[in-house]
């Protein structure tokens, strides 16, 4: 059967129509074609927009002579005045800037075409003209190194009533640590922080003892705490302790031969790439590193030595960014440094790689970069080159310090020298000052608070400042836009209202099968609750206010204080003359005859009538007695 048949019989026309077929060359050739319209109209209205005014079809249409010399030239020349309206056309297509060589391509047929959309070649330009703008941004920072200090915002956390010795901030920026004077350590979340800048954790790791240093090691999962005493201790990111330092035996003359320090330890630092390992200095004259895996003794010991060989105290110790170098300042005014790898018992001529007698008068130092050291004491702040000590390169004088532990520090670019200045409470403003690196030429300074500032940190990752301040404040400077994360997180978050209960009302318990003697009546509101419990005499029972005077009921009065002294009291008020006791005695004896209580009716039936003596009846016994046996009065 033919398909026409087969299609009759079983009810359709057809078996279906034909697969279309598509000329793949003319889609294409049509998209180029509608693309270079699209271009070449875009193009015009650019040059339309570019040139809003022109002389050519003006000239045409109008037919008037030309003006030479009118403002802006705009004429024309001799021949296109002869040719008139007919070359305005041509003029007008020939008129505007030639296109770019990004913006022309050949056709396939070898005639010149306008390129790709103009779109996509304007987008290139915007890129790399964004690009040349952040560069030159970055040009003009690193012209002028102010406009990388985020100081337009602040944020205050109060730690205390004391000093603030002792600031650190983990390597992310999370979590900062503050200790003071108080002896507390307060750690800080930003990201669980909300406006009110209230402290996860407050705690005591050291007793009695002031904090000297805090500071997060390089994974930031552990913090060591130096305090006023002779042990160090390692605490985890929650505040409890991991490790303490061993203490050495005070009776050994010679130091390296006990296992830990034995006086009070004056700073601490971790290793830059070292997680387990640490330096202390103290007050004994000895530099020693530790080691978290053993902890019953230390890992090397160094001793500062002065100029005639004596020893003398370290006030603060540092690693080199690299770990290989250890310097301590010394209060003899010196800077020394040791390679961490060598040997203890080499002798001190040998050990001590690089030594600067009178650096300082009090010598107090801070991280240094390569080649370089950077020192804060005797009101100043020098730089020196590890390859030549022989004199400072450049000195900043006039900044007042007064405690041991004032931070001096470079900013995350090292272009920057950050210090702060000490003063006398409530007279003037401590200060954070900011020096070029290079010329040591001061930049900028900014009053922080009318106490001292002591402590400072510039995080590289947050760039914001963290400051430590002579009466209780940590404040942290931020930027809104160059600053990352860290004070941004808790300053948008509203305070959190903490919910009061203003009395306790009792649960109410549904029992819906129970008599109606022993249903509870159901409540309607708190509301309606709380105004029958306030007609309840009971519940509403006003709280008795303190006994002034001697006291009643049994209540003690507030002089009083404790029974024993109301009791004391009460005797030396007491104006009755016990100088006869009998006659004491018997001022209850008709009270007690007449309302027995104690041992007189057990005795009623059983004794007979008690007869006590009279005055009378005692004289005439005593004129019978012998004068031996009389009383004598």
């Amino acid at each position: 059967m033919t398909d026409p048949d087969v299609g009759a019989i079983m009810g359709f026309s057809g078996f279906g129509k034909k697969a279309r077929t598509f000329d793949l060359e003319a889609i294409f050739e049509q998209t180029r074609r509608t693309a270079i319209e699209r271009s070449r109209k875009v193009l015009e209205e650019e040059r339309s927009v570019e040139r809003p005014y022109e002389p050519t079809s003006c000239a045409g249409r109008s037919g008037s002579p030309s003006r030479k010399g009118h403002t802006g030239d705009l004429t024309r020349s001799p021949v296109d005045s002869e040719n008139g309206s007919d070359d305005s056309d041509n003029e007008s297509e020939k008129s505007g800037p030639t296109l770019p060589s990004q913006m022309r391509r050949l056709d396939v047929e070898g005639e010149s075409a306008v390129g790709p959309p103009l779109p996509l070649g304007y987008g290139k330009q915007q890129s790399e003209t964004d690009e040349e703008d952040d560069e030159e941004k970055e040009d003009d920072e690193d012209e002028n190194p102010l406009k990388r200090i985020p100081d337009s915002h602040e944020i205050t956390l109060t730690h205390g009533k004391k000093t603030v010795s002792a600031l650190g901030l983990d390597p992310s920026g999370a979590r900062l640590v503050t200790g003071g004077y108080d002896y507390e350590v307060k750690l800080w979340d930003f990201a669980g922080m909300d406006a009110s800048l209230q402290a996860f954790r407050s705690l005591q790791p050291c007793e009695c003892h002031q904090i000297k240093s805090l500071q997060y090691s390089s994974t930031g999962d552990v913090i060591l705490c130096v305090a006023g005493s002779a042990q160090a201790k390692v605490l985890d990111r929650d505040g409890f302790q991991v490790m303490e330092c061993v203490k050495g035996d005070q009776y050994i003359v010679d130091q390296a031969k006990t296992k830990g320090h034995t006086a009070m330890l004056n700073s601490g630092v971790w290793h830059p790439k070292i997680k387990e390992e640490f330096v202390t200095c103290s007050n004994d004259g000895t530099v020693r590193t530790w080691d978290m895996n053993t902890e019953k003794k230390h890992k090397s010991v160094f001793k500062p030595r002065s100029m005639q060989g004596k020893r003398v105290i370290p006030t603060t110790c540092v690693y080199s960014r690299d770990g290989k170098l250890i310097a301590a300042a010394c209060q003899d005014g010196s800077i020394q440094i040791w390679d961490r790898n060598l040997n203890v018992s080499v002798t001190l001529s040998n050990s001590s790689r690089h030594v600067i007698f009178t650096a300082h008068d009090p010598g107090r130092g801070g991280p240094f970069p390569p080649h370089q050291v950077l020192m804060k004491g005797d009101d100043t702040i020098k730089t020196w080159d590890m390859r030549n000590f022989r004199n400072p390169l450049n000195v900043a004088s006039g900044l007042p310090n007064i405690f041991p532990m004032t931070d001096c520090c470079f900013s995350p670019d090292d272009k920057l020298l950050v210090t702060g200045t000490s003063v006398k409470r409530g007279q003037e403003n401590g200060k954070l000052v900011f020096f070029h690196r290079e010329t040591f030429q001061k930049l900028y300074e900014i009053e922080v608070t009318d106490a001292s500032v002591i402590r400072c940190l510039w995080h590289p990752k947050l760039n914001q400042i963290m400051v430590g301040t002579g009466n209780g404040l940590a404040k942290v400077y931020y930027h809104p836009v160059k600053s990352q994360r860290g004070a941004k997180l808790c300053v948008v978050k509203t305070k959190r209202k903490a919910k009061q209960s203003q009395t306790v009302t009792q649960e109410y318990v549904i029992t819906p099968h129970a008599l109606p003697m022993f249903r509870e009546p159901r409540q309607k509101s708190t509301r309606k609750q709380l105004e029958k419990d306030r007609l309840d005499p009971v519940k509403s029972h006003k709280p008795e206010p303190p006994v002034s005077g001697p006291g009643r009921g049994g209540r003690v009065g507030t002089h009083g204080g404790t029974l024993s002294s109301f009791i004391v009291k009460n005797i030396a008020l007491d104006k009755t003359d016990d100088s006869n006791p009998r006659e004491a005695i018997l001022r209850h004896a008709k009270e007690a005859e007449q309302n027995p209580y104690w041992v007189a009716p057990a005795y009623v039936k059983t004794q007979p009538h008690a007869v006590f003596a009279t005055p009378e009846a005692e004289e005439e016994v005593e004129d019978d007695e012998p004068e031996w046996k009389k009383r004598k009065l």
